[in-house]
């Protein structure tokens, strides 16, 4: 009566076998920035010691800025990252094999077009023929696209000029751009030291979240110690988000930007780790769409290809 089930019962055995074997990885790669969670992360050690009693050694990799640090995770140099809205996005138009493993809360208030104290710029719409200081492909580059739309303007309008935050920082002081669209902690830095003026924040614009994500094989290949990543980062947020002091200090130590920047910062910045839902999967593939509409990505992008296979219905 048994021999209709046989094939059921190998296929079951032969799965619990093929689990019973499965590894955890000798080494997990991250790839971080000195101001993003995984810096905090780095620096507390939890995750060092949590793994360090698993037997799996963890290599910090640090990177200037999110599409620099997709582009290690698509040659293999890093397993995991952390990055805003626009770098996954660029990535997968690049082919990158990543998926989507987490979110933060959108936090709109931590990314604004800034100006000189004493700009004539007023409004989105005074950018018209302005040069435009940002980094090619980060979150702000989607920022910048929705605002310039919102007040009747194209991308052509303006004269984007693509820096990293370091040497945007400097152009901006110089007045080499005339305006700035950045992200905190730099935000926070530059309004506080060269009283730079907001003339828009993301909100009501775009969410702006914090995406946590892995290259495929090893999102596949390790799902526990993905998921324990993702479940340790989750930890972390409520810590953080309970002791914005001791955050500071932290990653006043990991940046050099002062402890008050950071103070300013944290209050606007609730950290978190949520796993994707379609809301978020919606709200990403209208960012993509945005860049490719505007030619800023050469191809159509399908966000939910990168769908994690635990995440998968």
């Amino acid at each position: 009566m048994f021999k209709g089930s046989r094939p059921a019962l190998l296929m079951l055995f032969l799965g619990l076998s093929v689990s019973a074997l499965a590894k955890a990885p000798e080494t997990v790669n991250i790839g971080y920035q000195k101001a993003n969670i995984f810096a905090l992360l780095k620096y507390r050690g939890s995750l060092d010691e949590s793994f360090k009693k698993q037997g799996i050694a963890v290599r910090w990799v640090e990177f200037p800025a999110g599409p620099q640090m997709l582009e290690g995770l698509n040659v293999g140099s890093i397993d995991l990252a952390a990055t805003g809205d626009a770098p996954p996005a660029f990535a997968q138009a690049a082919k990158a094999d990543l998926v989507y493993l987490a979110h933060s809360p959108a936090n709109p208030k931590t990314e604004a077009i800034v100006v000189p104290e004493n700009s004539a710029i007023h409004s989105v719409a005074d950018l018209k023929g302005k040069r435009v200081g940002l980094n090619k492909g980060s979150d702000v580059n989607y920022l910048l696209v929705v605002a310039l739309e919102k007040a009747g303007l194209s991308y052509k309008d303006i004269t984007p000029v693509y820096l990293t935050p370091a040497d945007a920082r400097a152009a901006f002081q110089q007045g080499a751009i005339d305006a700035w669209v950045i992200w905190d902690p730099y935000l926070a830095e530059v309004e506080t030291n060269a009283k730079a003026r907001q003339v828009s924040n993301a909100e009501g614009l775009v969410p702006h979240y914090t995406f946590y994500l892995a290259s495929r094989k090893f999102a596949e290949n390790y799902p526990d110690t993905a998921k324990q990543v993702v479940d340790e980062l989750g930890t972390l947020s409520n810590w953080a988000n309970g002791h914005q002091n001791e955050a500071a200090g932290i990653l006043s130590t990991s940046t050099g930007l002062d402890k008050a920047i950071w103070q300013k910062t944290l209050a606007r910045l609730p950290y978190g780790a949520e796993r994707m839902t379609p809301t978020v999967y919606n709200e990403q593939q209208t960012l993509a769409d945005t860049f490719t509409r505007v030619g800023l990505l050469p191809v159509k992008v399908d966000v939910r290809s990168a769908t994690w296979s635990l995440d998968k219905p």
